[in-house]
């Protein structure tokens, strides 16, 4: 079934990439036209999973900067947009660095990021028996329908950094919001996400980056590794300079889960602050766009 994207909220890069791959602005006007005219896409979709939970994923992951920068400003939200701009550069002169590891799949022509290393498989999930004489997953204890695809992980060919890092932030589509062209190199439908990775930076080195956000001009920066991997793994660990807090894992603008210490960790998050991983299933969704 298509899905129809309509720009209503904060960032809108969904919106913003489907709308600019026509060369038309972000607007709902134009974003209602192209749903009406009927043009379709496909789209990568990406499952993250911790034990046996599992959630699907098709704009972004972010830990570190960028997820703090956008979880922590809703206390600002009353400023509309501006609040990521306002709390950007509060947290870039109050800069952090967690400590942690990445894993990655790269893809073709990647392969010099990071050392050779491998994984350890875990379950998904409890394969059940049914009636009809096939195998089903059980997942949280429910049955449910789609369960994401069935890869191999443990043979692929991973490699790994280890932290401590200022900002990880996946991406599936170039614009992160209507200024902020995050991965200017992603692709809707070509099996992988883009990695923007940041591992040391001076204060002033950030505020460049920031002001090149909005062409893309950031991934070019000698601070910041961009790339496309096919698999990931996050094992997030607590702030470098002070162990006893910890950091806010940011999936498509939403919180998945907040460590000790962080804004909201009073509240339930749908995961732990522990390891997850992530995969990419290509094309398995559908979208309304203008051409």
């Amino acid at each position: 079934m298509p899905l129809g994207v309509v720009p209503a909220g904060t960032g809108n890069g969904m919106a913003k990439s489907l709308l600019d791959s026509a060369g038309e602005p972000c607007t709902p006007a134009n974003a209602v036209l192209s749903i009406i005219r009927g043009h379709r896409r496909s789209l990568d979709v990406a499952t993250i999973s911790q034990g046996q939970t599992k959630f699907f994923s098709v704009l972004m992951l972010a830990w570190g900067l960028v997820g703090d920068i956008d979880i922590e400003s809703e206390k600002y939200r009353w400023m509309g947009s501006a609040r990521i701009d306002f709390y950007a550069i509060q947290r870039i002169f109050c800069l952090r660095k967690y400590n942690g590891c990445i894993k990655f799949v790269p893809a073709p022509g990647y392969e010099a990021c990071g050392e050779v290393t491998s994984i350890e498989c875990e379950s998904a999930g409890e394969v059940i028996p049914s009636e009809d004489g096939t195998d089903k997953l059980l997942v949280n204890g429910q049955q449910n329908g789609y369960q994401g695809a069935d890869i191999d992980m443990k043979n692929l060919n991973w490699r790994k950094v280890d932290g401590p890092f200022v900002s990880i932030w996946l991406h599936n589509v170039p614009w992160g919001g209507e200024d902020t062209m995050a991965a200017p190199d992603a692709k809707f439908s070509d099996g992988y996400l883009d990695l923007i990775m940041v591992k040391d930076c001076t204060r002033l080195g950030l505020l460049r980056l920031m002001t090149e956000l909005n062409n893309g001009g950031h991934v070019k920066s000698p601070h910041v590794q961009y790339l496309k991997v096919k698999a990931f793994i996050l094992e997030p660990g607590p702030r470098n300079d002070d162990p006893s807090k910890e950091g806010i894992i940011d999936v498509d603008g939403e919180l998945l889960a907040s460590g000790k210490g962080t804004y909201r960790c009073d509240q339930k998050t749908l995961l732990a602050y522990e390891k997850l991983h992530i995969n990419v299933e290509q094309g398995l969704a559908t979208l309304f766009c203008p051409i």
